[in-house]
C-alpha cells in the first residue's frame, strides 16, 4: 500500500497535465527505509515523447547523489500515460530497476478525470497496490 500526501499527488498530476501531450516523469524522495514520500522532484522527459519517458542520465546521476547526501531514496517513481490507462507498459516494466519503489502512473487521456494508480514492479512482476491519500503532512 502507498500512503501519500494529497499535495504530492496534486503536484504529480499538475506536472503530468503541464507536460501533456508528452509523458511527464519524476521522483518522490523520502528518508531511507521510511517508505514515506516527502519531496517532489519533477524531472525532464529526455525522450520528449507522447508514448515513452526517459530520465536524462546526467540529471539522474545528480539526483541520486543529492538523495544520497540527504539520506533519501526514491520512494515513488512516477510518469504519465497520455493516451492509455495508468498501467505499466512492457517498456515501463523493463525499466523498473528500484525494487523498493512504488511506481505511480497518471493517465491524462481524459480532460475530466485523473487516473492515479500505483504498482510494485519486481523481477518484471507487476502488482497493483492500494493508494491512500492523506491530508496530513508527513
Amino acid at each position: 500500500m502507498l500512503t501519500i500526501n494529497r499535495e504530492l499527488v496534486d503536484a504529480m498530476i499538475a506536472h503530468a497535465r503541464r507536460d501533456h501531450p508528452d509523458e511527464a516523469c519524476g521522483v518522490l524522495a523520502g528518508p531511507v527505509g521510511s517508505d514515506t514520500p516527502q519531496r517532489f522532484i519533477p524531472m525532464v522527459n529526455a525522450a520528449r515523447s507522447t508514448t515513452f519517458y526517459e530520465f536524462d542520465s546526467g540529471d539522474l546521476l545528480r539526483l541520486y547523489r543529492e538523495m544520497d547526501a540527504r539520506g533519501e531514496e526514491p520512494v515513488v517513481i512516477y510518469h504519465s500515460h497520455t493516451e492509455t490507462e495508468a498501467y505499466p507498459s512492457r517498456t515501463d516494466i523493463g525499466l523498473a530497476s528500484e525494487p523498493n519503489a512504488h511506481y505511480v502512473l497518471i493517465s491524462t487521456r481524459s480532460q475530466d478525470t485523473d487516473e492515479v494508480r500505483s504498482y510494485r514492479i519486481v523481477d518484471s512482476e507487476v502488482t497493483e497496490e492500494n493508494v491512500v491519500i492523506t491530508d496530513s503532512v508527513p
